[in-house]
């Protein structure tokens, strides 16, 4: 097996995971508060990242040299969350999806102001395209609208501004030193929000979802690290598609929903501008 073939196999896996845990999370925020399902996915990721550093003998790697920018990805990643697993309590999981998707658009976007990138009309068409086929899912104004199809563009946008700082502190700090301060930040942060938003279980299968959500956000994470050791971000960009197909089976299976002819084009608009945004990139990164 290839370098690149394992690496794209890794990355079909791990948007696999993170779709597993957003079914999930759909299921468990049907009887529990949203912040607490946000705060038991951080939480338990934030103990199994511990215990891992800890055999590893590597706590050191919590130590951070940018704690200002570690902060506010960690805000941000949080944020995301939170909008996230809202809107799955009303939105099916490929809709919610598809939505969110619109994120690498708002990337490109804010990397001009914000990197120092350059955008040109095509990529900017893909842009405005992309958008379009967001609009085409939501469509406001309709009988089936609901203001929270409006969550998951708020959770990309969150999504596009943490993976920019990110860029910022690549090189900087090790991948585990960022990937724990997420966890840190979001397990801290919705702690103060628990007695508020807790309601305790009296399913023991509950429980075990509840620490499943975490269990899966840290695999999901390391597989996805693990993705980018074997092939290029550019190279595996396009595979990361592949989430909706597994949040439509999901979806299907699980709550019997599954989309409809107008939101499968949207979701179809959205993919082809995020494929030919990859390719653009891809292209960029060959002749530089």
């Amino acid at each position: 097996m290839t370098p690149a073939l394992r690496g794209t196999l890794l990355v079909v896996v791990a948007v696999g995971i993170f779709a597993l845990m957003d079914t999930i999370a759909k299921y468990l925020a049907r009887s529990y508060p949203v912040p607490g399902v946000v705060w038991a996915r951080y939480a338990a990721n934030l103990l199994i990242l511990l215990a891992f550093l800890a055999v590893r003998g590597d706590l050191k790697r919590l130590r951070t040299a940018r704690p200002g920018l570690q902060v506010t990805r960690g805000l941000l990643l949080a944020g995301a969350t939170l909008l996230y697993f809202t809107s799955l309590t009303v939105l099916p999981l490929a809709e919610a999806a598809a939505i969110g998707f619109v994120m690498p658009l708002f990337l490109a976007l804010l990397a001009v102001p914000m990197l120092n990138e350059r955008i040109d009309g095509a990529r900017l068409a893909a842009v405005l395209l992309g958008l379009a086929g967001a609009l085409i899912i939501v469509r406001p104004g309709a009988a089936a609208f609901t203001p929270y199809a409006l969550l998951p563009i708020g959770m990309a946008l969150c999504n596009a501004l943490y993976l920019i700082l990110t860029r910022k502190i690549a090189g900087v700090e090790h991948p585990l030193t960022s990937l724990a301060w997420g966890a840190i930040v979001g397990a801290v942060l919705f702690s103060f929000v628990l007695p508020f938003a807790w309601v305790t279980p009296t399913d023991p299968r509950h429980w075990v979802l509840f620490a499943v959500i975490g269990l899966l956000a840290s695999v999901g994470h390391f597989v996805l690290i693990r993705a980018y050791d074997y092939a290029s971000a550019t190279g595996l960009a396009p595979f990361f598609y592949t989430q909706l197909v597994w949040v439509t089976l999901l979806g299907w299976l699980v709550f019997g929903d599954f989309p409809d002819g107008w939101s499968l084009l949207g979701m179809g608009i959205i993919v082809a501008s995020g494929l030919y945004l990859a390719g653009r990139q891809r292209l960029t990164v060959h002749k530089a």
